[in-house]
């Protein structure tokens, strides 16, 4: 299967000092490559998770002084938009590249979400089989994030997040720039078929 596609130099752009010249390269660079990978990616996890994805590409806001340390494509339920709800995500950093399940503070039905998650904690282990995954909520950016195993603490403080009124979860697996730069999209559809027991916890009732 294909390589991702992402260079040295895309990695590069989140170390570009100042808002309008990284936003400048994210949007030249970086944004064209995940607007691809999303568009080709989505109809593989409809196929694989028989659910169906739709690709959304972020867009950071304009009115900050802070350029954005990473960006992303979401696969989620709703052609509208991802937010008010659990998505996966394909993210690019200058760490690398990530794979990761999230939940914002803004979505819908998060203690729903939460009492789903508890109430199957015992299954969320067994499927996940002792791997090693890595909370990204309180990341600071600049190097991959510790993982860590998917036991009953990490469900039990998932759940207690978002029943939490600005909680919300994101967790996943990396790839370190060396690594990122050989990965293949296979490695990345496993991830996310990793993470799918738990991403179904998220998903809302048909």
């Amino acid at each position: 299967m294909a390589r991702m596609g992402f260079t040295q130099n895309d990695f590069g752009v989140f170390k570009i000092e100042g808002f309008s010249a990284r936003m400048g390269a994210i949007y030249e660079r970086i944004r064209p490559k995940l607007t691809r990978l999303g568009n080709e990616l989505a109809p593989e996890l409809s196929r694989k998770f028989h659910m169906e994805f739709f690709p959304h590409v972020a867009r950071h806001a304009r009115r900050t002084v802070n350029p954005p340390p990473e960006t992303w494509a979401a696969f989620g339920p709703s052609p509208k938009g991802y937010k008010r709800y659990g998505y996966l995500a394909l993210c690019i950093s200058g760490a690398g590249l990530h794979a990761r399940v999230v939940v914002k503070p803004e979505a819908d039905d998060r203690p729903e979400m939460a009492s789903k998650i508890a109430a199957h904690s015992s299954e969320l282990q067994k499927s996940l089989r002792g791997t090693r995954i890595a909370r990204y909520d309180g990341w600071e950016f600049a190097a991959m994030p510790q993982e860590g195993p998917a036991d009953a603490g990490l469900f039990c403080a998932l759940a207690e997040s978002l029943n939490k009124k600005t909680g919300g979860i994101d967790l996943g697996f990396g790839w370190p720039v060396s690594e990122a730069l050989r990965l293949d999209r296979a490695e990345v559809l496993d991830a996310f078929r990793e993470l799918e027991p738990l991403y179904r916890m998220l998903r809302p009732a048909a």
